[in-house]
């Protein structure tokens, strides 16, 4: 009984501190729209999806109406606030933390439920790690389209831009989850984890072949399949070398997480080989130029690579500190999710490492197949 009640009063804690900030900042944005709505939350979260929608370099607030500039002279001229397509340092902690309310909501919601609590609900759910990244290169890839050839126009569109296209993979994701345990439930299935894959697949699969159709159709989109291969075996080669080497020096590390601790490692190698490869190496492998990082930590790192002496940067590129400190923080979160942690909280702990892989697998997905269809 007393755990029963601990958990209502965690589900109520968390209900509470949701209305709290919906109340804060929906109440903000009313009584004090220039400052808490323009001034916050369209700065940092609203206008970049926008400015980014428009394929504009920024988008300026000004005497009550937004104006999209295509010039990086006009924006830096614009008074504030100026939002620019991409993240801040404010927008990807406000993510973060919205991602933790949210991965809490599901743990109760899948408690109630009675599933979730086993190990291969992060193997279904890996399809749509995937699938987040490729949807995002699909609204890159309109972009350079007409919006007769594209399948979906501003305002549709910001629906699948970053960071947008999270709170739309999290309500797909949910929907194809509660899709899969009324099958079973309704015994048409014998379980609900081969039906949610199958869908997260489905949609990957159909992802693709649309990127595809559109690189033999269009003059925009192109095709360097060398980029995916590169990418793919790079990735593998890293995580093995980094496995091995955590088997024979530090098996503790990976005694909780087990084998998704070598997909946690995987996801993120593909996350930091797409960068050095897109950055660094993307016109010796054909492309017409290199791709430019929108990350600010992803550009801080880069900046540390630059400081390096030129013969090593020619040889090597300036993308690799993010690779290494990709690799070093994916072994830090296996080692942290020790077998304790899936003891005591097993749903939280696999949700929370589906997150943690979907936060380097989607970004290092869109980056490895903007380069291999040249977008």
């Amino acid at each position: 009984m007393g755990t029963a009640t601990e958990s209502t009063d965690t589900e109520r804690l968390w209900g509470g501190a949701i209305t709290a900030i919906l109340v804060a900042l929906v109440g903000g944005a009313l009584v004090f729209p220039e400052r808490v709505y323009y001034g916050f939350i369209w700065h940092y979260f609203w206008g970049p999806v926008l400015a980014d929608a428009k394929s504009a370099q920024c988008a300026a607030y000004a005497d009550g109406s937004v104006s999209y500039l295509y010039d990086a002279a006009a924006c830096s001229a614009a008074a504030e606030p100026v939002a620019y397509p991409g993240y801040t340092l404010v927008s990807e902690v406000g993510y973060a933390i919205t991602m933790l309310l949210a991965l809490l909501g599901v743990v109760f919601m899948l408690r109630r439920l009675d599933v979730g609590q086993d190990r291969e609900l992060f193997y279904a759910l890996f399809p749509f790690m995937l699938f987040g990244g490729a949807l995002r290169v699909v609204e890159d890839a309109f972009d350079g389209l007409s919006p007769a050839d594209a399948a979906i126009t501003f305002p549709w569109n910001t629906l699948i831009i970053s960071p947008i296209i999270y709170f739309t993979m999290f309500a797909i994701t949910l929907a194809a989850l509660l899709g899969g345990i009324w099958l079973k439930r309704s015994e048409i299935t014998d379980t609900y984890l081969y039906p949610l894959a199958g869908v997260g697949t489905a949609l990957l699969a159909t992802s693709i072949a649309y990127l595809t159709n559109l690189a033999f159709t269009t003059e925009y989109v192109d095709f360097f399949p060398q980029i995916s291969v590169v990418v793919l075996v790079g990735a593998t080669l890293v995580t093995w070398l980094t496995w091995e080497a955590v088997k024979r020096y530090a098996p503790e590390v990976n005694q909780g997480t087990e084998k998704m601790g070598l997909v946690v490692i995987w996801a993120h190698s593909v996350d930091g080989v797409a960068n050095v490869v897109g950055i660094d190496w993307a016109k010796e492998l054909g492309l017409p130029a290199d791709l430019v990082p929108k990350h600010p930590v992803n550009r801080a790192l880069i900046g540390v690579g630059e400081q390096f002496p030129e013969p090593v940067v020619d040889l090597i590129g300036t993308a690799w500190p993010f690779l290494v400190v990709k690799i070093v923080a994916a072994v830090f979160v296996v080692w942290v999710f020790d077998e304790e942690i899936f003891e005591e909280s097993p749903r939280y702990a696999i949700l929370l490492l589906v997150a943690i892989v979907a936060v380097g697998l989607g970004p290092g997905t869109r980056d490895m197949l903007r380069a291999t269809f040249g977008i």
